[in-house]
């Protein structure tokens, strides 16, 4: 356990909304108000960023969280600024709560002369003294191996298992669980196995990035209501191409489940119109107003898990005991 009294927590502009939420969540799981360090981020006229920290914070155990989501450096120029005002200030361990992990995607050099900018990103965050990461479903999992400090990679499909299971109790046999491309499949086979559900596979072809030029359905979806599971959806255009062909494949429902709500560009407006009956996604990014207005668009909050696994952290006890049901149900009672 810490030798301070209580872990401290600091935000950044990111995702206002839910770094209150976590505090709220703590403070009902400790018996004890818990709020967040009271600080500045503001930007000078040239777009700069400055940071202040009112509170004391030398010798404690700090958590800043921040998702490097759109404007995403912007946001991450803030949590390597922070965190580097909290190394100086004394903190005695420095942890960043990250629940969007931005530049994910840049896991690989895909083409010649191409940068790996997750690596680049990870040697940043060590470089100005964090020595811990806490993150949800990062888009690759061996980005865990970019860091030479310890990287807890929570997981959304517990949440969505539980959501699931209320929303659909009385239609759990008609659901098949279905992985939007071949890369999906460890994410997707995690929620089947959860929910006892089959499992499909949309199989797609890319003739250049961003545009799917032939989809393949394996797995006989007939009658079947189906949920696509993936870890980010950005402009919605793959994800609403899968859901019409699931449809033509015979499929009676389609929603899907989607950890990190990018939604960027023509999403909304995407989802609006698509053939979905509804797009759930996690708060780890703050909704748009947009977002907000779409009718198929249905939030589930994630503060409750950040919230036990930031106390886990800080007492010295296993992070991974939240992927269990059994220990996420009490979390989350009354909101399923």
């Amino acid at each position: 356990m810490s030798l301070t009294k209580e872990p401290k927590l600091i935000a950044g502009n990111s995702n206002m909304p839910l770094s209150k939420a976590i505090t709220r969540r703590m403070s009902l799981h400790r018996g004890v108000s818990q709020g967040l360090v009271e600080a500045r981020v503001e930007r000078f006229n040239d777009g700069e960023i400055f940071v202040e920290v009112f509170d004391n914070v030398r010798g404690e155990d700090m958590f800043i969280i921040q998702s490097t989501s759109n404007p995403a450096n912007d946001n991450l120029m803030e949590l390597l600024i922070m965190a580097d005002a909290l190394r100086r200030s004394s903190a005695q361990r420095i942890t960043a709560v990250i629940p969007y992990f931005g530049y994910a995607r840049q896991d690989r050099r895909s083409k010649a002369r191409t940068p790996i900018s997750a690596k680049l990103v990870a040697n940043m965050l060590v470089g100005t003294g964090i020595e811990r990461v806490l993150t949800m479903d990062l888009h690759a999992a061996q980005i865990q191996g970019f860091f030479d400090i310890p990287v807890d990679n929570l997981y959304a499909s517990p949440i969505f298992a539980l959501d699931i299971k209320h929303q659909f109790k009385d239609n759990l046999d008609d659901i098949m669980v279905v992985s939007p491309d071949v890369g999906g499949v460890a994410r997707a086979r995690e929620l089947a196995k959860r929910i006892n559900a089959p499992l499909s596979i949309v199989d797609k072809r890319r003739e250049k990035a961003g545009e799917v030029a032939e989809m393949t359905v394996i797995g006989d979806v007939t009658g079947k209501k189906c949920f696509i599971v993936d870890d980010m959806v950005d402009t919605a255009g793959t994800l609403c191409k899968a859901a019409e062909v699931l449809m033509e494949n015979g499929a009676s429902e389609v929603h899907a489940y989607i950890t990190h709500g990018v939604l960027s560009g023509p999403a909304c407006e995407r989802i609006t119109n698509s053939v979905m009956k509804s797009l759930v996604i996690t708060d780890t990014i703050a909704a748009t107003e947009e977002v907000k207005k779409t009718p198929n668009i249905r939030v589930v909050p994630t503060a409750p898990m950040f919230a036990q696994a930031i106390l886990n952290i800080w007492n010295g006890t296993s992070v991974s005991s939240l992927f269990d049901t059994d220990m996420l149900e009490p979390i989350y009672e009354g909101m399923f």
